[in-house]
Order: structure tokens, then sequence, then C-alpha cells
């Protein structure tokens, strides 16, 4: 029998991202991202692990965020996907990483996509 009472432990944010390589309209694959979280403003990251964009761009695998997380940081490696789409042999990428950080509640999913081009980026809180 319920007695209606929430266990405070079994709310936990989620999170969700993908890629979109604007200069080209097409998911960006193969780019890796690694998640971590702090418990307060003040707290330290804790890395959580990672996983890598699929041939549609998402991050399917992302590790589960502990109880008690407030914030969040998706560090996105873009530079190894930047440089392989360069041409004439241009030498690195203007944005090597993009790493995005947000505050989050209990109970609530995040999703958020990265549009991404050679020299810039944006995100935005997704459903």
């Amino acid at each position: 029998m319920s007695t209606g009472a929430v266990d405070p432990g079994a709310l936990v944010a989620s999170v969700s991202t993908h890629i979109l390589d604007t200069s080209v309209g097409r998911p960006a694959a193969g780019v890796a991202v690694r998640l971590a979280a702090r418990t307060g403003r003040d707290a330290d990251w804790r890395a959580l692990g990672g996983s890598a964009t699929d041939a549609d761009g998402r991050c399917k695998d992302l590790p589960a965020l502990p109880a008690g997380t407030t914030h969040v940081r998706l560090d996105f490696e873009v530079g190894p996907y930047l440089e392989k789409k360069q041409a004439g042999g241009a030498a690195g990428a203007f944005f090597p990483e993009v790493a995005i950080t947000f505050a989050v509640e209990a109970g609530e999913h995040y999703h958020v996509p990265l549009l991404l081009n050679p020299f810039g980026y944006s995100v935005y809180r997704g459903s």
C-alpha cells in the first residue's frame, strides 16, 4: 500500500545531449562527451564518465547523475571532429573543446543540444 510519500533519493535529474553540425546541416558523429556533476556551487566536480555521439549525433548512454546533483558539466571534445572536416590542411580547431555548465533540479530531465560550426557554437535547453 502506497503512502503517497516520495523517496527523495529516487528523485534525480537526468541529462541527454546531441550535436548538430550547422555548417553542413547534419549530426556530428564520433564526438567524445564527458559528464561531471557537483552537489553545490562550491563543491568539487566529480567525473561520472562519458560517451561518444552516434551516427545521429546523440549520446544515448551518458552515466546517471547521483542524488543531490545541483550542477552538471558537459565537455564536448569537438577538436578531432572539426579537424577532420576542415579543408585545405588548416591546422587545429578554433574551439577544440566546448564546456557547458548548467544548474539542475531533482526530478527534471535536461536535454542540452550543441549546435556546432567551425567558428562558433550555441546551446539551449531542449525537450
